[in-house]
């Protein structure tokens, strides 16, 4: 063998002892907001004003059973239906009562998404919590967040919950590659909902 292919030959062992040995993944696809109009959920507080009959006005929340008591229009179910859609059934119901009835509906309190538009970090962080959602927020905004990762953490271990229609999909994080070698591949952004989990190591 001359001596350009044992130096060949070198850099081909060297190269193959370089390559990872992660195994392939597939990324989580992007989120984005949805367009639609916000859905009135259990919890929230509403503004309901029926224009030039004050009586018939009212400022309620939304009962754990989704619905609302409107006077003379009675039991409305609310949870699931825009503040248009709302209005509009409000509206149907009063016909029977008033000549062209004028409702105005206002959702004044959005408590419903308290707990839906957030995100949650566990296991060997600074300060496991619940964050609030924000549009493009990535792991390492919320592990940052967090405090951190820990001495004990494993962090190549992490790993990304989300909920989707197929059920629960897991991800993986390499946090130790994101920390210490800027690789950002596992740096998803977040939708809300989404569970980030940091295991600590086994010595």
């Amino acid at each position: 063998m001359n001596k350009r292919s044992t130096l060949l030959t070198f850099a081909l062992i060297s190269l193959a002892g370089c390559t990872s040995t992660k195994q392939t993944f597939v990324a989580p696809e992007a989120y984005s907001a949805p367009a639609s109009a916000y859905a009135i959920g259990n919890g929230d507080r509403l503004d309901i004003r029926v224009w030039r009959n004050p009586d018939l006005s009212v400022v309620t929340p939304v009962r754990p059973d989704g619905m609302i008591s409107v006077p003379l229009a009675g039991e409305v179910q609310a949870t699931g239906k825009t503040a248009e859609e709302l209005k509009a059934e409000i509206s149907s119901k009063l016909n029977d009562y008033l000549k062209q009835p004028n409702v105005t509906v206002i959702v004044t309190e959005a408590n419903s998404i308290a707990f839906t538009q957030r995100v949650r970090i566990t296991g060997a962080v600074g300060n496991p919590s619940s964050t609030p959602w924000r549009q493009g927020m990535t792991v390492l905004d919320l592990v940052l967040l967090a405090g951190g990762s820990t001495e004990f953490a494993d962090e190549n271990k992490a790993r990304l919950y989300r909920k989707t229609q197929d059920g629960i999909q897991t991800y993986p994080i390499y946090l130790e590659d994101i920390f210490k070698q800027g690789k950002l591949e596992t740096n998803y952004e977040l939708a809300p909902s989404d569970i980030v989990s940091v295991p600590e190591r086994f010595f």
